[in-house]
């Protein structure tokens, strides 16, 4: 998946949280604005229609029942009960008398409507209840209300007695009008509610289209500065935090390119004094090895106390040489000027030639199959070659075993020794330039680059190399091991290092 791609994604991902936030925000504020104003305006509509029918009940009582006999027959209270349901009254009426002393009798308006039944036991017993009259409380009995339902309908249940042992009258009032007004009084809220809900979500997506257009532009700028284009700035705009960080990122990117400017014309002035110095020695070293060449023959007619001074100085020059030509392959791969000649190489023969043109025969068990056959380039794999086994031969000792082997579309060659391996502090520093590990490796006398070279040299066919120690069965370290992965076909990486030299990537010394 390309960074473009992923940066699209994590940018909806956040674009997403955004507009759930904002919902949740919107659904939390409409729910709770919703939620008030229909419990503010359902206690307003009950208390208003109950507050109407519990006065004009208290008023009929005071006009209608307290008029009746004490001792009313049914026909009085049922007469009574629907005069005083009758007219503008919306409920039914009930009065409660007694005929004797313990014998009660029951008139109502609508006795299919309502009856006694219908009155819940603890309004009747709250309404016949005399309280002592007193300077706070000037009557002995009170009207007292209760809401009940019935077959899913709600009502309004009232009640109240008349002074001086009259009769008890309660009310029956259907509040199914009201309960259909706050239904749709709900109803309203909650599409107001999924209105306001859906407005945030388009609020949501304007803000994050806002906010997330400038990240967007500040992920791709540094998606390019992150791909070598130091030059890459964002345009400012606005005073808010997201300019300031814009600001900040043009800092941050031009104190970058200063650096890796300044750091790109130490490196390139580096190499050039080493290639330089490299080319200038070559004029002297090639007249010195020229005279200890002489110096090498005559070395047996010397005088004796000046034949080891001339062994050393033979042996200085020619680590010297090797030295310089070192110094101007490293160059050459900094520069990128380093090639690939392909030439089908038989892998065997190849390492053969090495070992042989060495004089390490006897020293290197060889396993490796005929006719294995890939396309290298020859010199460079022996400079692999050589600088592997030779470091195996000088830290580990003999024999060294160069183990040949294809896997899949790679060439494996491992190289191991039975010296007392690398300690585990060095191997991650085994291949870096002029690293020498004296205090494990006392007896190294090179120049710390023939590793280095090496690996430049797999780097170059598209392969690599890794070192590690070989454990045996008991737990202990048994020499070293050097794996060198090459391509079978390293004819891809050739066209690729062509066509960068034809587009003025590469240039040739």
């Amino acid at each position: 998946m390309s960074k473009g791609i992923l940066t699209r994604l994590r940018l909806s991902s956040l674009r997403l949280r955004l507009v759930v936030v904002f919902a949740l925000v919107a659904l939390t504020a409409a729910v709770a604005a919703s939620g008030i104003a229909y419990w503010l305006n359902r206690e307003a509509v009950l208390t208003r229609t109950q507050d109407a029918a519990l006065g004009d009940f208290r008023q009929e009582m005071q006009n209608r029942a307290a008029t009746l006999p004490l001792r009313p027959t049914q026909d009085d209270l049922r007469r009574t009960a629907e005069q005083m349901a009758g007219g503008s009254a919306d409920y039914q009426v009930l009065l409660l008398g007694e005929r004797d002393a313990g014998k009660p009798i029951v008139g109502a308006s609508d006795p299919d409507d309502f009856t006694l039944a219908d009155v819940p036991r603890t309004l009747r017993d709250a309404v016949d209840t005399e309280r002592p009259v007193t300077e706070a409380n000037p009557y002995p009995y009170h009207l007292f209300w209760q809401r009940t339902e019935r077959n899913g309908t709600p009502y309004l249940v009232g009640g109240t007695r008349v002074d001086g042992g009259g009769p008890a009258g309660y009310m029956f009032k259907s509040l199914a009008a009201e309960k259909a007004d706050l239904n749709s009084l709900a109803w309203s809220l909650g599409i107001a509610t999924a209105l306001a809900v859906a407005g945030s979500v388009l609020l949501a997506q304007v803000a994050a289209t806002t906010v997330l257009r400038p990240v967007h532009r500040l992920g791709e700028a540094a998606r390019q500065l992150g791909e070598g284009k130091l030059d890459t700035r964002l345009r400012v705009t606005g005073a808010d935090e997201l300019a300031d960080l814009t600001r900040t990122f043009n800092s941050a990117a031009e104190s970058l390119q200063k650096k890796v400017a300044d750091m790109s014309a130490r490196e390139e002035s580096s190499r050039r004094f080493v290639a330089d110095m490299s080319h200038e020695l070559r004029t002297p070293l090639t007249a010195l090895t020229a005279v200890t060449e002489v110096l090498e023959d005559e070395q047996d007619s010397l005088d004796p106390m000046i034949a080891p001074a001339v062994a050393l100085v033979v042996s200085e020059t020619r680590r010297l040489n090797v030295l310089v030509e070192n110094l101007m392959e490293v160059t050459r791969f900094d520069a990128g000027t380093a090639r690939l000649v392909l030439d089908e190489v038989d892998i065997a023969d190849q390492i053969t030639a090495c070992i042989d043109a060495r004089a390490w025969l006897d020293a290197v068990d060889l396993d490796a199959e005929r006719g294995i056959v890939a396309p290298l380039d020859p010199r460079r794999l022996d400079v692999i070659l050589a600088n592997l086994i030779g470091n195996a031969l000088k830290h580990g000792g003999s024999p060294v075993r160069v183990a040949v082997r294809t896997e899949e579309d790679e060439l494996v060659i491992a190289v191991r020794d039975h010296g007392p391996g690398i300690p585990e502090e060095v191997l991650p520093h085994v291949f870096d330039r002029f690293y020498k590990a004296s205090a494990s490796r006392p007896k190294s006398d090179g120049s710390g680059l023939g590793l280095s070279i090496a690996m430049e040299n797999a780097l170059i066919h598209g392969g690599s190399i890794t070192a590690s120690n070989s454990v045996g069965e008991d737990g202990t370290v048994d020499g070293a091991v050097f794996v060198l992965r090459l391509p079978l076909d390293a004819s891809g990486i050739t066209r690729e290092v062509q066509t960068r030299s034809s587009q003025g990537e590469v240039e040739e010394e």
